[in-house]
């Protein structure tokens, strides 16, 4: 996000809000007057709070969109999951998800709605590498991870991830309800 300030914001905003230098000295270093520095962190500080906004809406919104997945693999609606997936969505599994009984690769919106519904009944919400995502977990161990890529409000790709190194890299953990 800072990197998307002009460079006389981000110096005054980082110096006032992060080490709270005041804009009287902050002013010589940006080659502007006391005032005109307050705008410019003014300006920065308006940016980065817009940006976490959306980022926040965005999270919000992915959350719905998986957990959507999620009830209409569960709940057999085909419609459902039609209407979330991206008509040219790619599923994918790893070698060790393909051992647990998963297609290597679907394609297609009507044969990844096809491969889930009605079925992912164990599966559970889930933070995946940090964001929304699903696990199918077996005694209380997450076995594999649903790894959703979201493009528009679509889901775009689906990756099923059972390699336990990769697992350890995604840090998948379930979330209740």
């Amino acid at each position: 996000v800072l990197e998307t300030l002009a460079p006389a914001e981000r110096v005054a905003f980082v110096l006032h809000d992060m080490f709270d230098l005041s804009f009287e000295e902050i002013a010589p270093i940006v080659d502007r007057s006391p005032t005109a520095t307050r705008q410019l962190a003014s300006r920065g500080r308006r940016r980065v709070r817009e940006v976490g906004e959306v980022a926040s809406s965005d999270i919000s919104r992915r959350r719905e969109i998986v957990d959507a997945f999620l009830a209409a693999a569960q709940g057999g609606n085909l419609e459902g999951l039609i209407s979330i997936l991206d008509p040219d969505v790619v599923l994918r599994a790893d070698s060790a998800a393909v051992k647990f009984g998963a297609k290597e690769e679907v394609r297609g919106v009507a044969e990844v709605a096809a491969t889930f519904s009605g079925r992912a009944q164990a599966a559970q919400r889930a933070v995946v590498n940090g964001v929304a995502g699903i696990v199918w977990a077996a005694g209380g161990t997450i076995r594999v991870a649903f790894n959703f890529t979201i493009e528009l409000g679509k889901i775009k790709h689906i990756d099923l991830v059972a390699n336990p190194a990769t697992l350890e890299m995604l840090k998948p953990s379930i979330i209740g309800a």
